[in-house]
């Protein structure tokens, strides 16, 4: 009985080896869009024809910010699926921070980098 209740407190090793592959899977397609968004930031800015026209320059200050926003969102998700990492390497991983329960499976395959509860988050207000 009580080996039934410690294995319900987290994810077993073959669960968290599952949720590792979708999490660096997850992290290459994030790295290929930062890597897209940077080029796009770049090459937008270098080309003469954006610095000649005049009248588009808010456009182009308007797609820089945009490009830029969503190079920053990029690397805040790959920053949080390698901590998501971490937590399956110290069998942590799917554990709500706020009350200790499981994190629900199809919320993981949802939000891999999840530390809260649907009803933690909702608790929360967020």
């Amino acid at each position: 009985m009580v080996k039934k209740a410690a294995e319900t407190l987290r994810y077993g090793d073959e669960e968290l080896q599952e949720f590792k592959i979708l999490i660096e899977e997850k992290i290459a397609e994030a790295e290929d869009r930062l890597t897209y968004y940077l080029q796009q930031l770049s090459e937008h800015g270098q080309t003469e024809d954006a610095k000649v026209r005049g009248l588009d320059d808010g456009l182009n200050t308007i797609e820089s910010e945009r490009l830029s926003t969503m190079a920053s969102r990029q690397k805040k998700l790959i920053n949080h699926l390698r901590n998501a990492l971490i937590r399956i390497e110290n069998k942590t991983y799917g554990i709500c921070r706020s009350t200790g329960a499981l994190i629900s499976k199809e919320r993981l395959k949802a939000v891999p980098h999840a530390t809260l509860s649907i009803k933690a988050k909702e608790a929360a207000g967020h």
